[in-house]
């Protein structure tokens, strides 16, 4: 068979648009191309299997092959050729199908009399749609003009499957973006929302994949491509960009100044697509060939890849970032991932937030409790399936989104956030009353806190005080160091809002996923173990003396509660505690008023700080155990790890014995104690904590009402036998235990 050329191949799209522009159903339009396509190839057979499911492909039209087999030839992902093609995003051309590994026979379709096979991805930026194959009796390879003639074929049956062109009640195949989709990702902060979504960066949807003029469509991505590259070397000048950002943009100068990139759109725009489709197709192609490295390095390049890609879309749509589009009533942000400053300035208008990436100890997360909202991180892809003001159900406390989900799944949800509501009214009638269980022994409940945002829930949640205030955030939404003055002002305002009752302010807590963008960053291969927290303050005291100065000065003779993170030595301690005493007698030097009352604390957060030495805790105001660095560490288990973080039990009576250690070791200097982190917050690992011996307790406000519940309804003595009854028998965990025993209490 000759090759096609390119005119033949331009001949073939315009011939393809035209039996997309007539009318008919979605399985009529997927007959009339297969058989066009096998037409003008000269081929035996044509075939379209698309996805049915996201494990499973489906034979949605042939031409060539028995029509019996249509909607009932079926196959996983993966299995035989086709499913190879689909699972690595790569071609497959063989002279001889059935003798290639992995071939499977499918006797429904009478395709054993077919030798050679061609079977290309039908994908669209990441997002798979399903195969396109073709085949011959002539034992041949088909050649580099035909592959290249039907991926471009392919690039248009995957814009217009997105466009819904195949849609139908007729047994074709569903419209993209219009069918309920599930995504498991991760908790990132608990609670449930309703609402549309809001894009952080809007998708580019190609309405014309077909282009007549080749000519024009090459001097548009040349320009296009040429303003691109100039935006680029714009922003490398920046001052302002730390080494991660140069990085970034390195990367993407990189990409725009490849000659081949820019070669290979022109000459899918010679063989018949607009220049927005060939960005698209060059972008799924490179993306399928960059998942199937291992190199973890090289697969992080695929999102500099969709950004490079995203970006030149829009200079050639003209759309840039703000595509009008206005925002929905209760918006839930959907993106990749988003840093603090930009989360911030969406404010309270939105009522969660769900990420690709993400992770549970980043800025994002902190700021998204902050705001008292729901995120889910993790999901994957989630930005590649959702549009503006599709409906959405975020499920925080199960790590769950529903996206256009059916009216069952969400009358169910909207019954579990009317019993939230409901448990919330039962809760507020507890605001003004104390944490006392039955036995008596009552545990202060305090809040965390991030923002000035926060404060308000000082008085609704009806926590007694600030047990952590996060000064970290301040410093991560600058894009350079705030001054002296400015910390001040917002430490001055927080405190007044406090209205009297204690603020324990942590001082700053940077390093491992909380890097400023205006430091130096330090490569680490465990920067969780690394160089962060107070080993920063200490090695760096300029910043520690700053933010010292600024806490003293807006107390202006408050009382003032101090505690540094991360304490792993009591030499540590007493170096930091010193470098607040020279500053507390330096600003009394200069005139400002001292602390009526200075609290000098430290967090537990580290297994080495409960075995320091008996100074340590004499010396110690306070000490405040953070849970979640404390139990990662215990267990050798990363947090950011979805396979581990789970799998270890806050109540494995391992950790809650070494968590009596350090109950023991206060109770014996007097000193303070208290439970800082996520598990302070969840009704029954706060029950078993007081069993233990904290009497006090800080979580996020609205876990306040939940565990205050729990409390009042029990006596704390009978938690503890029930601990001890576990231990006796050489359970793992209390859990199961604790949960039956609480089951068979009164209400």
């Amino acid at each position: 068979m000759p090759d096609r050329s390119e005119s033949d191949s331009r001949k073939l799209l315009r011939r393809l648009r035209d039996v997309l522009a007539m009318p008919g159903k979605g399985q009529d339009r997927l007959d009339r191309i297969t058989h066009l396509i096998a037409d003008s190839m000269g081929t035996e057979v044509c075939s379209i299997y698309l996805f049915r499911d996201a494990e499973t492909l489906e034979l949605f039209a042939t031409e060539g092959l028995k029509k019996e087999s249509v909607h009932q030839t079926r196959m996983r992902l993966g299995e035989g050729l086709v499913g190879r093609v689909a699972r690595t995003g790569q071609p497959v051309n063989t002279a001889n199908a059935p003798g290639e590994k992995g071939f499977r026979y499918m006797p429904e379709t009478g395709e054993e009399i077919y030798s050679s096979f061609l079977g290309v991805p039908i994908q669209r930026v990441g997002e798979k749609l399903g195969v396109l194959v073709v085949q011959s009796k002539e034992q041949r390879s088909f050649s580099d003009e035909e592959l290249d003639a039907i991926e471009v074929v392919a690039m248009v049956l995957a814009e217009m499957t997105e466009l819904g062109a195949f849609a139908g009640d007729d047994g074709s195949v569903r419209a993209l973006h219009r069918q309920p989709v599930m995504f498991r990702g991760a908790t990132g902060q608990e609670g449930a929302a309703e609402g549309r979504v809001w894009l952080h960066e809007p998708r580019v949807v190609v309405t014309n994949p077909v282009a007549d003029d080749p000519l024009t469509e090459i001097d548009r991505i040349r320009d296009a491509v040429g303003r691109l590259r100039v935006s680029i070397d714009d922003l490398l000048e920046a001052e302002s960009l730390d080494k991660d950002q140069k990085q970034v943009l390195e990367a993407y100068r990189m990409f725009a100044q490849s000659r081949g990139w820019l070669r290979r759109m022109e000459d899918d725009i010679a063989r018949g697509l607009s220049a927005e489709a060939a960005v698209e197709k060059e972008q799924s192609s490179a993306r399928a060939r960059l998942e199937q490295v291992q190199d973890p390095y090289l697969r992080d390049r695929i999102h500099d890849l969709d950004d490079l890609s995203n970006r030149l879309l829009r200079i050639l749509t003209g759309q840039g970032t703000d595509t009008g589009a206005q925002m929905p009533d209760n918006p839930i942000l959907v993106a990749r991932n988003i840093g603090p400053a930009e989360l911030l300035d969406y404010g309270r208008k939105l009522k969660g937030v769900v990420l690709d990436e993400g992770s549970v100890g980043s800025h994002a997360a902190i700021v998204a409790r902050a705001l008292a909202i729901p995120l889910v991180i993790h999901t994957g892809n989630i930005t590649t399936e959702a549009l503006n003001g599709d409906p959405i159900l975020v499920d925080g406390d199960q790590g769950i989104v529903h996206l256009r989900p059916e009216e069952t799944v969400a009358r169910a949800f909207r019954d579990k956030i009317a019993m939230q509501a409901e448990a919330q009214k039962r809760y507020a009638s507890l605001r003004g009353k104390p944490a006392t269980a039955k036995c008596g022994t009552t545990i202060a409940l305090h809040m965390n806190a991030g923002l000035m945002a926060d404060l308000p829930s000082l008085q609704n949640s009806g926590a007694e005080g600030v047990g952590l205030f996060r000064t970290e955030l301040q410093f991560l939404v600058r894009s350079k160091m705030p001054k002296r003055s400015e910390l001040a002002m917002l430490y001055t305002r927080v405190m007044d809002a406090a209205k009297g009752k204690r603020v324990a302010f942590r001082t700053l807590d940077i390093g491992s996923d909380k890097v400023l963008p205006y430091m130096k960053p330090n490569e680490e291969p465990n920067p969780a173990m690394g160089w962060r927290a107070i080993r920063v303050g200490l090695d760096k005291p300029g910043v520690l003396r700053m933010q010292v100065q600024a806490l003293i000065r807006a107390a202006n003779g408050r009382p003032l509660t101090i505690m540094f993170p991360f304490v792993a030595e009591h030499s540590e301690f007493v170096e930091a505690r010193a470098c607040i005493l020279r500053e507390l007698h330096r600003e009394r030097s200069l005139g400002h008023a001292a602390p009526e009352r200075l609290e000098i604390g430290a967090m537990c957060e580290t297994p080495s700080l409960a075995y320091a030495p008996r100074a340590f805790f004499e010396a110690a105001d306070f000490i405040s155990v953070g849970g979640n660095d404390l139990k990662q560490f215990f267990f050798a288990a990363d947090r950011e790890n979805e396979r581990v973080r789970r799998r270890y039990d806050t109540l494995s009576l391992s950790f809650l014995a070494f968590l009596e250690t350090i109950v023991a070791r206060c109770a014996e200097t007097g000193t303070a104690l208290s439970f800082c982190g996520e598990d302070a917050g969840r009704p029954i690992e706060a029950l078993a904590l007081a069993a233990l011996g904290f009497r006090a307790l800080s979580m996020r406000p609205a876990s306040i009402g939940p565990v205050k519940a729990l409390i009042r309804r029990v006596d704390l003595r009978e938690v503890r036998a029930v601990i001890e009854a576990a231990r006796a028998a050489g359970e793992e965990s209390v859990r199961p235990r604790l949960m039956d025993w609480l089951a068979s209490q009164p209400e």
